[in-house]
């Protein structure tokens, strides 16, 4: 009992709670109860949002790192890259993040909205809700989604468990929800509090990035071919000819860059999470050295603005799980470090959802439809549109399409061009770890992908043997292990998601 009180006391205090009382279990009478009627809605949106940063974007990458393979650590058989260790035991956080601090903040938005006559807030909650939940099980497969906190409901301690095909439709409804809602009059402008910190108020903006989510989801069926959640080609294509329209419609954070952790880029220097980027992994940075794959390598101009040179000059990663070899007196001398690179600055924005992979959706859709001239334009678009969001000149985007003009054109097109492409674009997203899966971690499909070094042989023992899912966290195993899939780790890691499982 001690230990659930602390952990509801945690989600007390996010919800804004300053004190944990024992009358706090009575949540059906107790003062202390979770509430939503303190703050006015426009209050409480900039927290909602920014919520999802911290607590599902960065918490979701951060530990996978060794699986996208963007990053690796100053030392060898570090457990996140060899999939080990602390992977194997459910110590890992996105689980306490999502339901503790960033889907309440959705929950409480949607019923503020409803009752201060608002829907435009219910549409952002639904919005920001549908992301979380669909990181989360993106992550986990079968999550707590009907019976977590909804801002409504007494607060249940051990909710059920709802399998990840009943996730995604809701999902789904909550985007198509959404959609209507943000059209609708509000009594309280969404940007009335300048929290707003995504669009400023902008209605399409958000309607657009609704339409971008459900692509998104949608896109992650490609291996399922019957039944209500089939792939659906032209539905993809057509949600994102809703979506985000250029990059003014990306949704991202800022950063002031400050000397505050909080206030930098989490993968920069200081930033919370730059311990787990020391450099830049060895896949990545040889993907940037021919990123169109051709047989004579021509270097994405990307790499010099997303990759900082090596003291000793050039540009080098550090393999996933074997840590930067004694090549001098500093140890990494000659290695690029994970930090100081265009998106790893301390004023480097992160990004939630950008234009450039809503082109990317919609190349894969066009391809698997057989529609190559769509399928190569799209990704055309998006290639200008990711050179413009890294800063690239508009002499080296035309140069780098040009060549795969000459070179690939809709006739040569293949899988391999978008999904390198949108890997590119996904820096640190947990989004790769769902496009690696579902492309089975082909070598083809990625060119020089290859296992961890060091990787755990014992739950791991193929050489296509790759991780699949991870492992719930232990605090949630302790509370509500009744309704908890089996989370033995030979289970978790290695049993495909319901996403990726074909038929």
């Amino acid at each position: 009992m001690k230990h659930l009180k602390y952990t509801i006391c945690i989600l007390a205090i996010s919800l804004g709670f300053l004190s944990c009382s024992e009358d706090y279990f009575d949540v059906n009478s107790s003062v202390t109860a979770p509430t939503t009627q303190s703050l006015e809605p426009q209050y409480r949106i900039k927290g909602a949002i920014e919520n999802m940063f911290t607590g599902i974007l960065y918490r979701g990458s951060r530990e996978i790192l060794g699986v996208t393979q963007y990053g690796s650590q100053n030392n060898a058989n570090y457990y996140s890259e060899t999939w080990s260790s602390s992977f194997t035991t459910g110590r890992y956080f996105l689980w306490q993040n999502a339901y503790v601090y960033s889907l309440p903040n959705t929950a409480d938005l949607i019923v503020l909205g409803k009752k201060h006559n608002s829907p435009n807030f219910t549409a952002v909650g639904k919005i920001l809700r549908a992301y979380g939940f669909g990181t989360t099980t993106d992550q986990y497969g079968a999550i707590v989604f009907k019976e977590t906190y909804d801002g409504e409901s007494a607060l249940n301690l051990t909710p059920k468990f709802e399998d990840q095909k009943t996730v995604y439709q809701g999902i789904i409804k909550l985007l198509d929800e959404a959609i209507v809602e943000i059209k609708q009059p509000s009594e309280i402008e969404l940007n009335a509090n300048g929290g707003d910190v995504f669009y400023n108020g902008n209605k399409e903006q958000w309607t657009r990035l609704a339409y971008a989510l459900k692509a998104r989801y949608l896109n992650h069926l490609s291996k399922k071919s019957s039944g209500d959640m089939a792939y659906d080609a032209d539905a993809i294509i057509e949600a994102c000819a809703k979506a985000l329209q250029s990059n003014a419609d990306n949704a991202f954070r800022s950063y002031g860059g400050g000397d505050a952790e909080n206030d930098r880029q989490p993968y920069a220097a200081g930033g919370y999470g730059s311990s787990r980027v020391d450099y830049f992994s060895h896949f990545f940075v040889e993907l940037l050295k021919n990123s169109l794959n051709l047989p004579v390598a021509y270097e994405d101009p990307r790499l010099k603005i997303i990759v900082p040179e090596a003291i000793n000059g050039g540009y080098q990663g550090v393999r996933t799980g074997e840590g930067p070899l004694p090549d001098n007196a500093t140890g990494g001398g000659n290695y690029s470090l994970g930090n100081g690179g265009h998106y790893t600055s301390a004023p480097a924005p992160t990004y939630m959802m950008t234009f450039s992979e809503v082109k990317y959706i919609e190349a894969e859709a066009r391809f698997r439809k057989g529609d190559r001239p769509g399928a190569y334009a799209a990704l055309k678009i998006g290639i200008q549109a990711d050179f413009e969001k890294a800063s690239a000149s508009s002499m080296e985007a035309a140069t780098y399409i040009a060549k795969m003009d000459a070179e690939i054109g809709a006739t040569g097109l293949t899988l391999t061009h978008i999904m390198v492409q949108k890997y590119i674009t996904l820096l640190f997203d947990p989004e790769t770890w769902v496009d690696m899966r579902r492309m089975d971690y082909s070598n083809t499909i990625y060119p020089g992908l290859e296992r961890p070094v060091n990787v755990n042989l014992t739950i791991f023992p193929g050489a296509n043997d790759w991780i699949q899912g991870m492992m719930y966290e232990y605090n949630e195993e302790d509370r509500n292990y009744e309704n908890m899939p089996d989370n033995s780790a030979n289970v978790r890691l290695t049993t495909p998601l319901w996403w990726n499982v074909a038929e």
